[in-house]
């Protein structure tokens, strides 16, 4: 329906405007628009750009591991890396599942949405 398709639309451009999302998910984030743009069938395109990202979510683990690491802390500066494993901890005290960055979490906004994943502490 087309609130269904204005939200999908709404949270691929976040998705697209998010400095941490990778370029292969915003390479899928483009396809869908270009899909939807194109008349193709939009059911289609959704469940292949859900598919794709889900393959993409960072467990709120994975990013506990990746901000502690020597890489994390190159990234994201000795300071930063220090507070993103703070921040990503209280966050898994309180039961968070997922990275809640600029990327992850309209990625995981979707996939709740469309009954792939639970919803995460924020929702």
């Amino acid at each position: 329906d087309k609130e269904t398709l204005a939200y999908t639309a709404s949270k691929v451009d976040e998705i697209l405007a998010a400095p941490s999302a990778s370029e292969d998910t915003k390479s899928f984030a483009r396809a869908w628009k270009s899909a939807v743009a194109n008349g193709d069938d939009a059911d289609k395109a959704t469940d292949t750009f859900l598919d794709a990202i889900s393959e993409h979510q960072t467990t709120i683990d994975d990013l506990i591991a990746f901000a502690g690491s020597e890489v994390g802390k190159q990234v994201f500066g000795e300071e930063g890396a220090n507070a993103m494993v703070a921040h990503s901890k209280k966050r898994k005290e309180a039961g968070a599942m997922f990275c809640d960055c600029a990327a992850c979490r309209p990625c995981h906004e979707l996939l709740h949405k469309f009954g792939r994943e639970k919803a995460d502490v924020y929702l």
